[in-house]
């Protein structure tokens, strides 16, 4: 070898080993990146379950409880017609007809008695096409299904192993190919984004309350103490026509319009509020507005009053 072709060899060799340097490299940064990223990702979804948790105890919903040790999924069950099922297994055939030939003598059956059918009568050549349909039992000295002993059922799965697969059957299963991690990393980030939009959209939905929930806190306060005012006029106008019969006196039916139907009112229209106006997510006491519903409550239903007595009036 020439000096001129030791110092080719020489930078060839160097520059593989650059190259593989630079590989080695790149692989280490690439491994950097993608632990990197799924250390991300479990942050987030670690994020993400406490969240959950929170929501759920929010809503009343408690965690599902944890999975026994010993519990182990059931095997698929036996399909008619395959080879795991006993029932489906072949049976000599009865009935009147015929008697099958008597398969040819093999090493594992004892010999023929001399003179006997079997004997003398010499084997039949396998017919063209037997083999390739019948499989196993359709080669040589295997005719038939007599080449394949009957056992009891309980033995049947013993002997006959077979391969399961999710998809059942006795089909073996296929390997797994191997998955990408920077797919597999990208799959998660975009399911993750996918439950942190989800989860907003339960945030901003838990922060509404039952009742009204489009309506401002103000407006929806005004609107339970008027209803809860209009109940207790309609039971007002009931004190006042069981007054015009002489059920109530003038004394019971101005107490209850003064001060008994307003404070009925006012704290059915404090406890709606407190009860379906408050959103689940909303920490501490919302807002009730009670000099607001006082005056609503208590000016309502006089008012409503007055009302009737000048309509009576002018009616008659």
């Amino acid at each position: 070898m020439s000096f001129e072709e030791y110092a080719a060899l020489a930078r060839q060799l160097a520059e593989h080993r650059r190259a593989g340097e630079r590989d080695a490299a790149a692989e280490s940064a690439r491994r950097r990146d993608l632990h990197a990223a799924a250390d991300y990702l479990h942050q987030r979804l670690t994020a993400q379950g406490q969240r959950l948790d929170q929501l759920g105890r929010a809503i009343g919903v408690d965690q599902p409880p944890a999975a026994t040790s010993g519990w182990a999924p059931p095997g698929p069950p036996a399909t008619p017609g395959s080879s795991a099922d006993p029932a489906t297994w072949p049976s000599p055939p009865t009935g009147s007809g015929p008697p099958a030939a008597s398969p040819p003598p093999t090493a594992f059956g004892p010999p023929a008695a001399p003179g006997s059918p079997t004997a003398s009568a010499p084997p039949s050549a396998p017919e063209p096409g037997d083999g390739d349909s019948a499989g196993a039992a359709g080669g040589p000295g295997r005719a038939g299904v007599g080449a394949y002993p009957e056992l009891p059922a309980s033995q049947a799965r013993l002997a006959l192993p077979t391969a399961v697969s999710p998809a059942g059957g006795g089909v073996p299963t296929q390997r797994a190919a191997a998955v990408d991690p920077v797919v597999e990393l990208e799959l998660a980030r975009r399911m993750a984004d996918e439950a942190d939009r989800h989860g907003q959209q339960a945030e901003l939905l838990a922060q509404r309350p039952v009742l009204l929930p489009t309506w401002s806190p103000l407006a929806r306060a005004v609107a339970v103490y008027a209803a809860c005012g209009a109940a207790a006029g309609v039971l007002m106008l009931t004190l006042v026509l069981a007054s015009g019969i002489g059920l109530v006196d003038g004394f019971t039916l101005g107490a209850w319009i003064c001060a008994g139907l307003p404070a009925l009112a006012f704290f059915a229209g404090y406890l709606v509020l407190g009860r379906w106006g408050k959103p689940a997510m909303v920490a501490g006491t919302p807002p009730r507005y009670l000099p607001l519903g006082f005056a609503i409550c208590f000016l309502l239903v006089p008012l409503g009053y007055c009302a009737y007595l000048v309509l009576f009036r002018a009616l008659r």
